[in-house]
C-alpha cells in the first residue's frame, strides 16, 4: 500500500517546510509547517511556538498523519500517486473537499467520506488518469475560489504550481 513518509515529505515541501509564517490575507492566520492556527488552535505545537521554541518534527508529522493521511485512508489506497495527491490536497483544502473531488473523478457519489465504494473505485482507476483528472478538478476549484473572492487571487499561482508539482 501507500507510504505516508513519502507523501509527507512531498507535502511538507509544498507547505514550505518547517517555517513560521503570517501572510496577509491568509484565512488560516499564523502558520507553522502548514498548520494554520485559525483552523487548528488546539494543536499542541502552538504552546511551543508561544514559548519561543520550535515544535518537534515528530509532533508535526503525527498531526498530519492523524488529521489528513488517516482521513483520506492513505494506507488503504493502493497507488502511491493517488494517495499522495489525496493527502496533499486534503492538507490544502480539507479532507472532505479532497475526498469529494476524488469521488467525482472516480465516478462515485461525492459525499466527502471514503467508504468501501470509494476505496474500490480509487484502487481500480489507472493512477495516471486519476492524477491528471484530479489536477484539473483542483485547478477548477481554485479558479472558482478566486472568482468568488478576488482577495484570494494572490494565492492562485501558488495553488496551481502546487497542483502541477503533484501531477508529475
Amino acid at each position: 500500500m501507500s507510504s505516508f513518509q513519502s507523501a509527507y515529505e512531498r507535502m511538507i515541501a509544498n507547505e514550505g517546510g518547517y517555517k513560521l509564517t503570517n501572510v496577509a490575507g491568509d484565512r488560516g492566520g499564523q502558520t507553522y509547517a502548514g498548520i494554520a492556527r485559525n483552523h487548528w488552535p488546539a494543536w499542541a505545537g502552538w504552546s511551543d511556538i508561544d514559548r519561543g521554541d520550535i515544535p518537534a518534527s515528530e509532533l508535526v508529522r503525527a498531526f498530519y498523519r492523524v488529521n489528513f493521511w488517516n482521513a483520506v485512508h492513505g494506507d488503504e489506497v493502493a497507488a502511491p500517486s493517488i494517495a499522495s495527491n489525496l493527502f496533499d490536497f486534503a492538507v490544502n483544502a480539507g479532507p472532505r473537499t479532497a475526498i469529494k473531488l476524488a469521488q467525482i473523478v472516480v465516478g462515485v457519489t461525492p459525499d466527502g467520506v471514503i467508504g468501501p465504494k470509494t476505496l474500490v473505485a480509487l484502487n481500480n482507476i489507472d493512477s495516471s488518469i486519476f492524477v491528471a483528472y484530479y489536477a484539473l478538478a483542483k485547478i477548477t476549484r481554485y479558479r472558482d475560489i478566486v472568482t468568488r473572492d478576488r482577495s484570494q487571487s494572490k494565492f492562485l499561482l501558488g495553488w496551481i504550481n502546487r497542483t502541477l508539482r503533484e501531477a508529475t
